[in-house]
């Protein structure tokens, strides 16, 4: 059973829509009671890091997810500000974040002919074409950010996407996994890893 957090923020319906179309069970999220027994979470996120890190502290939601995560090692997948919040801390804001991987959410540095935010569809390379990136070696995701998650350890990085410079689009450390891109309006690609990240969570 995959759990998409409804804490107010993200495309709570269209990552239910998918799940429900690949006939994996699927629930929303909304009650601490809603995080027992499920094998895989869904941590979405739009807008600002603070506003995202102050609704997920309000929800009551963040102990019972802590305690899914980090003590009974259900996989949690962090989308868009949700990746980001996966880090300890952003130049966007002043709240901590999860600390969950060990890094820092910056803004990007382009030039004036990539003006931010970085928004459409851009080229995905996975370190290894396994895990979430099973079936993605040549793959495009939609992306719409202006920050990027700066990993304190390489080995943290999943995926690399380029704009202006190389960023990391996807981290992952044991059971906790984020993309800065946007599976849930990716088409084909998007479903593919929503996929892969169900299995995995088997």
């Amino acid at each position: 059973m995959i759990a998409i957090l409804d804490y107010g923020l993200g495309n709570i319906r269209a990552f239910f829509n998918m799940y429900s179309r690949l006939q994996i069970p699927v629930r929303m999220a909304s009650l601490p009671a809603d995080l027992e027994a499920v094998t895989g979470v869904i941590l979405p996120g739009v807008g600002a890091f603070d506003w995202a890190m102050d609704r997920l502290n309000r929800s009551g939601l963040r102990v019972p997810l802590e305690e899914a995560v980090l003590h009974r090692r259900v996989p949690v997948l962090g989308v868009c500000v949700g990746m980001q919040m996966l880090g300890h801390a952003s130049e966007e804001g002043k709240l901590p974040g999860l600390g969950w991987i060990d890094g820092t959410v910056r803004k990007m540095e382009v030039s004036d002919r990539l003006p931010l935010p970085h928004m459409g569809w851009n080229a995905v390379r996975p370190s290894k074409e396994e895990g979430l990136f099973k079936g993605l070696a040549n793959s495009s995701f939609y992306f719409l950010h202006s920050y990027s998650f700066s990993a304190a350890h390489p080995e943290d990085v999943l995926a690399q996407s380029s704009f202006g410079q190389d960023f990391a689009s996807a981290v992952g450390r044991e059971n906790i996994f984020g993309v800065q891109f946007h599976p849930e309006k990716s088409h084909r690609f998007g479903i593919r890893l929503l996929q892969n990240f169900a299995q995995q969570s088997c």
